[in-house]
């Protein structure tokens, strides 16, 4: 199956997923930009590189492995790419963090790149995140305008906030020591994949065919 850790830049999500790889076993763990990325990156190649990761899940699926994942990708776009349907199980977690953190992580991480406008923008984007964790239909013009031709915005555009398979875990590490977010991302990693072998995780393999209520 495929877990993934998303959210906005400086929330954590690569320090608790490589930290978490050594007590997990059948997982791989990567980072989504491992595979480059451009200096004009745009929302056509974030969507086309979801979809190279997920094909790169269904490799890890045939093998009898689970990757976990760290992006940017929403639980929308994920679900949208073309191949997400021949996964066995999907899981999302939204990786958070206050505002005045990220900002604060953000200038000690790269001192001097950003623009107040830009990081401005790192924080308008973790508020959507909030927002389309919660609700399908939380904005999601800001996924799908002047996306990839070959996404399938319609396996969920018409989905209610109570849909079951709407489900996107919160883990928030704002003032939180990181062993304890690594035990929550564990805990977390380890009720889905307990939930996918029992058959009971809402985005199982069929999950477009109609909704199940849990």
């Amino acid at each position: 199956m495929l877990l993934t850790l998303t959210g906005s830049s400086c929330s954590g999500k690569s320090t608790l997923a490589f930290s978490v790889a050594d007590r997990l076993r059948r997982v791989a763990v990567h980072d989504f930009d491992e595979v480059g990325v451009p200096e004009r990156a745009d929302r056509r190649w974030r969507n086309r590189m979801t979809e190279l990761w997920v094909r790169r899940a269904l490799e890890y699926q045939g093998r009898g492995i689970d990757l976990l994942l760290t992006g940017q990708s929403p639980l929308g776009e994920v679900l949208a790419v073309p191949s997400a349907t021949l996964l066995d199980g999907i899981a999302v977690c939204l990786i958070d963090v206050a505002d005045e953190v990220r900002r604060d992580r953000l200038a000690r991480r790269d001192p001097g790149r950003w623009e107040a406008h830009a990081v401005d923008a790192f924080l308008g984007w973790a508020a959507w995140h909030r927002g389309h964790a919660h609700d399908p239909r939380h904005r999601p013009d800001v996924i799908m305008g002047d996306s990839w031709p070959e996404m399938a915005w319609h396996r969920w555009a018409g989905w209610a906030v109570d849909d079951p398979r709407w489900r996107t875990h919160l883990l928030d590490t704002t003032d939180q020591p990181v062993a304890r977010s690594v035990d929550e991302v564990e805990q977390w990693i380890t009720e889905q994949r307990d939930a996918h072998r029992s058959g009971q995780i809402p985005l199982i393999r069929g999950w477009t065919e109609k909704r199940h209520d849990s």
